[in-house]
């Protein structure tokens, strides 16, 4: 006998993505090259005034295609060398209890970010620690013993290789 349907409430609408100019690509090409880059600079790669560059900057800010800027940090240093990828798969997938994992864990020390994804698992957490023990502890204390994770699987980070390539066209 089929099981009746459950009725899921509806999600966010659709985003329509902002259609970007050639100038506004030139300029968001360049700030993932460089997100210090000066407004000289910026107003160069994108060939237009530097009083322009300021003013289409902010636009592609206000327009939420630019949505911050941030320091890369190198994690080693800082007395954080191992990264590792930890899978979980979570035991029902309602609405409310996967946007709550997601908040919990992304509010946790060492988390580089968490993506909730589609396939086998239900999210991907990238995580920062300071030795394979710290990882350890992290999982159990946090992931693994979350209320609802069904299954957890790491992996080590041996390297990271960040693109270089200007984002294809949309």
């Amino acid at each position: 006998m089929p099981q009746k349907a459950r009725s899921l409430p509806p999600g966010p609408p659709p985003r329509i993505p902002p259609v970007l100019d050639e100038v506004d690509r030139a300029l968001v090409d360049a700030l993932l090259v460089d997100g210090r880059a000066t407004n000289v600079a910026l107003a160069q790669a994108a060939g237009i005034a530097e009083s322009t560059c300021v003013g289409r900057v902010r636009a592609l800010q206000q327009r939420g295609v630019i949505t911050g800027f941030r320091a890369e940090v190198d994690l080693g240093r800082v007395g954080l060398p191992i990264q590792s990828f930890v899978a979980l798969r979570l035991a029902g997938h309602d609405r409310d209890a996967v946007d709550a994992f997601g908040e919990h864990v992304s509010g946790l020390p060492g988390v580089l970010a968490a993506y909730n994804v589609t396939g086998a698992d239900d999210f991907l957490v990238h995580v920062a620690a300071a030795s394979p023990e710290a990882l350890r502890e992290f999982v159990l204390d946090h992931l693994s013993g979350y209320p609802g994770v069904a299954g957890v699987h790491t992996s080590l980070v041996f390297r990271t290789h960040a693109g270089r390539a200007p984002l294809p066209n949309a």
